[in-house]
């Protein structure tokens, strides 16, 4: 099998209101698409934030078996060049996920089993919680009520645009509404400082956070590792961290051993970092190593379609919300409380 063709596709429409986390205000919904065609037929579908290199990177895969993953990775992967951090290692991932995704088809075996095959289902939650122009409390609580409503048992909302006192009010109201049973996450986007993001893990500590994801700047270790020394509530972070290098800093730099959450884009988990981690790393142990974000994940891992019927309103919600990529569930199990999801090749 060869590579004949190699090119991107953008998707872009605008959002009914516009939302906005702790740093950023979002417009649009956007899809990304790295698309590789082969003399066989089989074509494969990466997708991640930006495609902006795939144009560049046509030329390291045209004529090559796209069979060949890991190679063609380090083929691409090229830190003097591109592909260290940011925009051109997000093309190489999409690239990447079209390649597995290839494999997956070729083989007729579903790509979650060519990774490892662990598991069918896997634990899920909502994002949400964005401010909007208009949305205060009342409709804060009421977005949460609509989950519940759903069967949903782990949510997550955004602060850091706020002053302190009047986010820990948003986080309290949300724990009153959803009670004592759900998980509720709580996510600044590295909207803080370090002191900043201590002090006000303090005052909404007493609603249990499972954890606080990205307090700080991705690059301020030391505060990542003041924050987690200091803090009662988990540390996440990790979404905007690339390869195993800078996985391998984060944990080092940052003292990342105990009661802290890794939360990895899939397009570096899949093969790299969930495999090498503890070969990179030695014998230290780490409480928790999570793959959470599915920004970037490719659609042969996850289901590519919701169930209308059972969720009418989540598709609504993604078109009014989502800040990306939709979050694809097939099937919610409200005994488990986990997204079934059908992995196909």
């Amino acid at each position: 099998m060869k590579i004949t063709n190699v090119y991107k596709e953008h998707y872009r429409w605008p959002k009914e209101k516009p939302i906005q986390n702790g740093k950023h205000i979002f417009t649009h919904n956007e899809l990304n698409l790295a698309v590789i065609e082969t003399d066989e037929g089989i074509t494969g579908y990466g997708t991640s934030y930006s495609v902006d290199y795939v144009d560049y990177l046509k030329p390291f895969l045209i004529g090559e078996d796209p069979l060949n993953v890991e190679r063609l990775f380090e083929k691409m992967y090229v830190p003097k060049f591109l592909g260290r951090k940011s925009i051109s290692t997000r093309s190489i991932s999409a690239l990447d996920i079209a390649l597995w995704d290839i494999r997956s088809k070729a083989s007729g075996i579903p790509l979650y089993k060519l990774l490892g095959g662990y598991r069918d289902r896997v634990p899920c939650y909502i994002a949400g919680g964005y401010y909007a122009e208009g949305k205060g409390i009342p409709e804060l609580q009421a977005e949460m009520e609509e989950y519940l409503s759903w069967g949903i048992k782990n949510v997550k909302m955004k602060v850091g645009v706020l002053s302190l006192e009047e986010d820990a009010k948003r986080v309290k109201a949300v724990r009153e509404v959803i009670g004592d049973n759900v998980r509720l996450m709580v996510d600044a986007n590295c909207a803080y400082r370090a002191y900043e993001a201590l002090e006000f893990s303090r005052m909404i500590e007493e609603y249990h956070p499972y954890w606080f994801e990205e307090p700080v700047m991705q690059e301020d270790y030391e505060g990542m590792k003041y924050f987690a020394e200091h803090s009662r509530i988990p540390l996440a972070t990790g979404e905007n961290e690339y390869t195993i290098y800078g996985f391998r800093d984060l944990i080092d730099q940052g003292n990342l051993v105990s009661k802290k959450i890794l939360t990895m884009n899939v397009i570096e988990a899949n093969k790299q970092i969930a495999r090498k981690l503890q070969v990179k790393l030695g014998t230290k142990v780490y409480e928790i190593i999570k793959c959470r974000k599915i920004n970037d994940v490719p659609c042969t891992i996850e289901t590519t379609y919701i169930d209308a019927e059972r969720y009418p309103g989540f598709t609504d919600y993604y078109n009014e919300n989502a800040s990306m990529d939709p979050i694809f569930v097939e099937h919610y199990d409200t005994v488990n409380h986990e997204a079934i999801i059908t992995i196909t090749g």
